[in-house]
C-alpha cells in the first residue's frame, strides 16, 4: 500500500468524517499528498493532521465547488454522503436519495473532466434487499428495492455505482466499487436521534438509560467493520481493484442486537437491564456479507474483532466524556 499512494495527489471527499478521517491518516502514513474536502467545515477529527493535509470547506452538490476541488488531483476518494439512522432514513427517503445522488454525480462528472486516474464510489450494504442470501454475495447488490428502512439511500447507493459503471463504460474511467458494511468506532456520530445502532447505545449506556431500550427484537443479526479496517478496505479496493466491480467490505462475524446490547452494557461496565420495543421496527433481519470476493481480489480481510472493537470505541468515548 506504501509505494501505491507515496505522493499522489488524493482528494478525499468527507475526510474529516468518521471513516473519512482513518482514511486521512493512513494516507498521510503512507506519504500522499491530500486534500480533504467538509462541507461542514468541522475538522476535529483530524486536527491533528492539520499540517500534513490541505482542507477546503465546500458543497459537493454544487457543480463548481466539485470541478474546483478536484482539479489536478490523482485520485478521487468519495466518501463524502449524507448519512442517517434508521427513523430519519424511514421518514426522509426523498432527501437521502437526492442529495447523495448529486453528490456521485457531481463528483464523478469533475473527476472525469478533470482526468483523474482513479476514482472511488463508497456505496453500501443498504443497496442488499430485505430478504438477500446471508452471508450476502455481491451478485444480489440490485435484486428487488433495497431494505425498506434505507429504501431513499440503498437506491442512490445503487445509481452511484451506475454511474461508476457507465463512466468506466463510455469514458474508460478506473472506477472502483466498495460496498462495506456496519461501521463502528472512535469518532463516530453519537446522537441517539440519527446516530447507527452501536454508538447510539453506548450513549445512552453511559447517559444512564436504564433499562436500556432497544429497537425491535432483539432477535435481527448485523455484522460490524471497526472503522480502521474500513478505511484499510477502502484503500485497498481502489489500489488492486478499480474495474467498477462492487466488492463487499465487511467483517464475518454476526450478531444479534441482543447480544450486542449485552455485550456493550458488559464493557461499558454498568448495570443496565435490556428491554426490546416491539412497537418499533426490526429492519433487515439478518446482514452480514460473503468475504470472498474482497479477499480474492484485494487480499482484504478485517483484523479487529467486534469485542475488541467495542473496548476500543468504548474506551475512546469515556475519554471525550
Amino acid at each position: 500500500m506504501q509505494n501505491f499512494w507515496r505522493n499522489k495527489r488524493v482528494l478525499v471527499t468527507g475526510g474529516a468524517g468518521f471513516i473519512g478521517s482513518f482514511v486521512v491518516e493512513i494516507l498521510v502514513q503512507a506519504n500522499a499528498k491530500v486534500t480533504v474536502s467538509t462541507s461542514s467545515g468541522h475538522t476535529k477529527n483530524i486536527d491533528h493532521l492539520k499540517d500534513k493535509v490541505s482542507v477546503i470547506k465546500c458543497d459537493l452538490a454544487d457543480f463548481g465547488a466539485a470541478m474546483k476541488v478536484s482539479k489536478n488531483q490523482e485520485v478521487i476518494l468519495n466518501l463524502a454522503s449524507k448519512v442517517a439512522g434508521i427513523q430519519f432514513n424511514l421518514n426522509h427517503p426523498a432527501t437521502m436519495f437526492s442529495d447523495n445522488v448529486a453528490i456521485a454525480k457531481n463528483m464523478i462528472e469533475a473527476g472525469r473532466r478533470n482526468k483523474v486516474e482513479r476514482f472511488l464510489i463508497t456505496s453500501s450494504a443498504c443497496v442488499y434487499p430485505r430478504n438477500c442470501t446471508i452471508p450476502t454475495p455481491e451478485n444480489e447488490g440490485f435484486l428487488n428495492d433495497p431494505e425498506p428502512t434505507n429504501l431513499g439511500y440503498g437506491w442512490a447507493k445503487r445509481v452511484a455505482e451506475l454511474f461508476g459503471k457507465f463512466y468506466q463504460m463510455e469514458f474508460g474511467m478506473k472506477v472502483a466499487i466498495a460496498r462495506p458494511y456496519n461501521a463502528y468506532g472512535p469518532r463516530d456520530n453519537f446522537d441517539p436521534k440519527i446516530s447507527h445502532v452501536i454508538p447510539g447505545m453506548i450513549k445512552r449506556v453511559f447517559d444512564g438509560e436504564n433499562p436500556l431500550i432497544v429497537w425491535g427484537s432483539g432477535k435481527q443479526t448485523r455484522s460490524f467493520l471497526y472503522a480502521e479496517d474500513f478505511a484499510k478496505g477502502l484503500l485497498v479496493t481502489t489500489e488492486k481493484y478499480p474495474i467498477a466491480d462492487p466488492v463487499n467490505i465487511g467483517a464475518d462475524e454476526e450478531i444479534t442486537i441482543g447480544d450486542l446490547a449485552k455485550m456493550i452494557v458488559k464493557i461499558s461496565g454498568k448495570r443496565a437491564t435490556i428491554k426490546f420495543d416491539t412497537t418499533k421496527p426490526d429492519g433487515q433481519p439478518r446482514r452480514n456479507c460473503d468475504t470472498k470476493k474482497a479477499f480474492e481480489k484485494t487480499g482484504f480481510k478485517a483484523q479487529i474483532q467486534l469485542e475488541d472493537g467495542l473496548e476500543r470505541t468504548i474506551s475512546w468515548y469515556k475519554n471525550q466524556l
